[in-house]
């Protein structure tokens, strides 16, 4: 028995089954306790490990924990909705794909999975970089590569990726320019590459209509002048950046402008 840790590791043997839609055998079962009417009440034990019927809905469990001392508890999980990805930019853009290891060995170790992992599978740059960016653990040693080629030339100890040694992280703080930083078309390329920026500042052009008599994106196409249009305009540019940024994993400690 696992004491203390038992309602953990149920949570976690649950959230698995979810992930995977399989349904897991129970250990140990030989027959059913002869008291329970597990016929009347419609249970049965799971037996052998099944997939997981949907039937169009989603799925349910539920994880109960009781305490030799008292203490019970039960949990209702559901499964997440499906994560639908963002739609793939106009033009195409360049995304850094950044590997982590232990050592220098061990980065030519990554090179050379990632290569066989892009032999077999098809996935967006973009995808490759963000998933390298925020769903890996940083290390030490770290390559920047921007393609296959320049992968593979860390692979084969070639010149072309970019290599060093991490420091200790920082604080990461974003820092708002205030007027005088604006330019006749700002944002207009990310409008054009970047979803995620796009719909924030769609957001934000929303939010500007109630107080304002012109259109964030007109005014973004033209000169601009006068306070009340630079500023605002400005503002919108900086959180959609700051968006931009979020989704791929940079979280920042302070905002500052």
């Amino acid at each position: 028995h696992l004491e203390g840790a038992a309602g953990i590791a149920g949570l976690l043997k649950v959230v698995l089954a979810l992930t995977h839609r399989r349904l897991p055998a129970s250990l140990n079962f030989a027959r059913p306790n002869p008291a329970i009417p597990l016929s009347e009440l419609n249970l049965r034990v799971q037996t052998e490990t099944t997939a997981w019927p949907d039937e169009d809905r989603t799925l349910l469990a539920g994880v109960s924990s009781f305490g030799i001392g008292g203490t019970n508890c039960h949990v209702v999980l559901a499964e997440p909705p499906s994560a639908e990805p963002p739609p793939p930019a106009e033009s195409p853009v360049v995304t850094p794909w950044v590997l982590s290891a232990h050592s220098r060995q061990a980065l030519r170790g990554q090179a050379e999975r990632l290569l066989d992992h892009l032999d077999h599978h098809d996935p967006s740059p973009a995808d490759i970089g963000h998933s390298l960016a925020t769903t890996r653990t940083l290390l030490e040693h770290r390559a920047v590569v921007f393609d296959r080629e320049e992968l593979a030339a860390l692979r084969d100890q070639r010149p072309g990726p970019v290599l060093g040694t991490a420091r200790e992280p920082g604080r990461t703080v974003f820092v708002f320019p205030g007027q005088g930083s604006q330019w006749s078309g700002m944002g207009l390329a990310l409008l054009e590459e970047s979803a995620v920026f796009a719909a924030r500042m769609r957001e934000c052009a929303r939010a500007l209509s109630r107080f304002v008599d012109w259109d964030l994106f007109d005014v973004l196409r033209e000169p601009m002048t006068g306070d009340d249009v630079v500023q605002p305009a400005t503002f919108a540019v900086m959180v959609s950046l700051a968006e931009l940024w979020r989704s791929h994993g940079v979280r920042p400690d302070a905002v500052i402008g």
